[in-house]
């Protein structure tokens, strides 16, 4: 296979998992803004998603939210989604919504919230039986606003525990990715602050418990690539949720704010093997004010684009750089990939599949946006609450 007959075949093997509530409407702290045509139910989610993987060709699973994307029957809702070419993805918890959660869940002082948590948890991989789907995906909230509020110590006890009974009920092909952020909602002391924590926990539990990385879930300056890097040398990534910040946690398009580290981040992972190790490569994004599937379009093809660059890196020729002590041949190296225009391959790529080589000129003229805003009228729109 010629070289560039192996970046294409990478391409064409990437996946890239859409989330379902970036479907529905979602806002700011002050204001959540609607628009016409959002989806009502997880199958019109699905519906949606299922033009995103139809103009792209690299989205064929879809991340549901407990308990946003409660269905009475998950199989069906697994059978709606293959219909439409797709698979189910993840399922996310929700530990954070609940006013028992107040003082958080998993690692709340009172032993009867932390077994509300856990049995949601436990639902949750049920769930997971009935969709087939492989990864359970946990972000926690818990944490502390003030010193001496809890025990430092035994929130760190209770996660354990916690994390152990989940991890014991999952199945065959299953895993547990665990997610880390290093501060919001609590403002003292979060219990899941940094990869290191979230690693170490996972550690501890066994091969199946594995680190996500959410790109926007660092503080300004975090060398992120360092960090897949080191996870990916561990066999302990398990998963991107991929976002773009300017200050936190600002689930923009993935790329949006920094283009540059997405590129950087994902030569490690063609570095370290992450393309063919099972990594999974998810969006993570509220898409506020744009229109959301246009965005989650764009965001796909943010994806491809950065990985393409990536795969074009000479890796013999930065190798010897490096060897040989060149810094500046080392780093032209990089921006050499860095600054080739890989749309046209991109184009290329898909048009080699059946597809359009422009998936959001195709998007545009599909008629699905004017189509979905007069049919979806009435009824109550998807968000963060339902």
């Amino acid at each position: 296979m010629t070289e560039l007959a192996a970046v294409k075949a990478a391409l064409t093997s990437q996946a890239v998992e859409t989330p379902s509530w970036a479907y529905g409407n979602s806002g700011t702290r002050f204001k959540v803004f609607t628009q016409p045509g959002v989806p009502r139910t997880p199958r019109e989610k699905l519906d949606d998603a299922a033009k995103v993987h139809e103009f792209t060709g690299a989205a064929p699973t879809v991340a549901l939210h407990i308990p946003w994307d409660t269905v009475d029957d998950y199989a069906a809702l697994a059978r709606h989604a293959r219909d439409r070419g797709l698979t189910l993805g993840a399922i996310n918890s929700n530990t954070f919504q609940d006013d028992d959660f107040r003082l958080g869940s998993v690692c709340h002082p009172d032993p009867a919230v932390r077994r509300k948590a856990v049995d949601h948890l436990l639902a949750c991989v049920d769930i997971m039986d009935a969709t087939g789907s492989r990864d359970l995906k946990l972000w926690f909230a818990d944490g502390t606003n003030y010193p001496g509020q809890d025990d430092i110590h035994e929130r760190q006890d209770r996660l354990t525990e916690a994390l152990a009974t989940v991890y014991g009920r999952l199945g065959e092909g299953q895993r547990m990715l665990l997610e880390y952020k290093f501060f919001e909602p609590a403002f003292y002391a979060t219990d899941v602050p940094d990869w290191g924590t979230a690693y170490a926990h996972c550690l501890e539990l066994g091969p199946r418990a594995q680190v996500v990385v959410d790109t926007g879930h660092h503080a300004p300056g975090t060398n992120i690539e360092f960090i897949v890097a080191t996870l990916l040398r561990k066999k302990k990534l398990g998963g991107f949720d991929f976002n773009s910040r300017f200050y936190a946690d600002d689930d923009l398009m993935v790329g949006a704010a920094d283009p540059f580290q997405l590129f950087r981040i994902m030569y490690e992972v063609v570095r370290g093997g992450g393309l063919t190790d099972g990594v999974a490569f998810m969006l993570d994004q509220c898409h506020n004010i744009e229109a959301k599937i246009p965005a989650i379009i764009r965001s796909v093809m943010n994806v491809q684009e950065a990985t393409a660059k990536a795969l074009l890196v000479d890796r013999h020729a930065l190798a010897a750089a490096q060897r040989s002590g060149d810094v500046l041949e080392a780093n032209a190296v990089l921006m050499d990939a860095y600054n080739t225009d890989v749309r046209p391959l991109l184009a290329e790529v898909r048009e080699e599949q059946g597809l359009d080589g422009d998936p959001m000129g195709a998007y545009r003229r599909s008629g699905w946006a004017e189509k979905t805003a007069a049919e979806r009228v009435g009824g109550q729109q998807a968000g963060w609450e339902a």
